[in-house]
């Protein structure tokens, strides 16, 4: 599919992360607060409403461990939160969210003076996500740039159009973007990303095994039936593949973390119905070309809504 709209293929999957944002939001003891979440979900057209809040979840006939997938999430847009926080207390003010999806980050993190959030992905995602941003009110907390492009095709000279500078340091950010792409196209990010980096920038990944392997075939029925998308045929599930050590032969310093590391360090433990979710994925930060990563702990709160 080479241009879908977010109720088709891949556009599917955004909203429904945008749904997990939601119902952690609505958690007593949520780990992210995103207020434009629910927002996406009652715009978009599907032939079953996706939920936001755990009551209507738990009224929908999904299997048990698509209850609590919202926590995995909620866990992972956290890490990246903060993943920020470290970027811009390193002084880096140019970044970029590859296939942004409905990421709200420019609209819900505080951004200090002179940053600029870039946005790639597919042209109708992005004009569904400023429509229903603007119906909201938001506004942009850094000043804002759309590269509306096929990351499959060739978007450096888009994205250096819209402005991106790659002589200054950049924080890019793959979430949920690498399970999308073979192993070939995986190398071509990692490599374009490399070649528009200045020394100093960092990166961070959301980086899975074999992601196909996670999910139950009563899961991926469940997906298809109501929502329409085939999961499997979407993803990429090619053994061997290794994001941090593509990277460190790239020149960046790299450090991993997994996923249930990071939910123990949240004070979240994993319910074992999901434990193998957060035991495959893990997250993957670099800094290029400087000799050392920064060690400081994540969290810093610099960028907290």
């Amino acid at each position: 599919m080479d241009d879908w709209d977010i109720v088709t293929g891949v556009g599917v999957t955004a909203l429904g992360v945008a749904s997990a944002r939601a119902i952690e939001s609505h958690r007593p003891d949520a780990l992210i607060n995103d207020p434009y979440a629910e927002a996406f979900v009652n715009a978009a057209d599907l032939p079953q409403r996706l939920p936001t809040t755990m009551r209507e979840l738990a009224g929908m006939p999904i299997p048990g461990d698509w209850l609590l997938m919202s926590r995995y999430l909620g866990v992972r847009t956290r890490f990246f939160d903060e993943y920020f926080d470290q970027a811009m207390a390193a002084g880096i003010r140019q970044i970029v969210l590859l296939a942004a999806g409905l990421d709200t980050r420019a609209f819900r993190l505080r951004w200090p003076a002179g940053s600029v959030v870039f946005e790639i992905d597919q042209p109708r995602v992005l004009s569904f996500k400023l429509a229903v941003l603007g119906a909201q009110g938001a506004t942009p907390a850094a000043r804002h740039r759309l590269v509306p492009v096929d990351l499959r095709r060739d978007w450096a000279a888009p994205l250096r159009a819209a402005g991106h500078d790659p002589a200054q340091r950049t924080a890019w950010l793959a979430e949920g973007l690498l399970a999308y792409l073979d192993a070939a196209a995986e190398q071509r990010l990692l490599g374009t990303i490399s070649t528009l980096s200045a020394p100093g920038s960092h990166l961070a990944v959301e980086d899975f095994g074999q992601v196909e392997h996670l999910l139950s075939d009563g899961d991926l029925d469940v997906a298809r039936q109501l929502w329409g998308i085939d999961l499997r045929s979407l993803t990429h599930d090619e053994p061997g593949r290794d994001a941090a050590a593509a990277l460190r032969r790239l020149g960046w310093d790299v450090r991993t973390e997994r996923s249930l590391v990071t939910a123990g360090r949240y004070g979240h433990p994993v319910d074992p119905s999901i434990a193998r979710t957060f035991e495959a994925s893990r997250f993957v930060t670099g800094e290029l070309g400087t000799g050392k990563l920064g060690t400081g702990k994540l969290g810093t709160g610099k960028l907290r809504e």
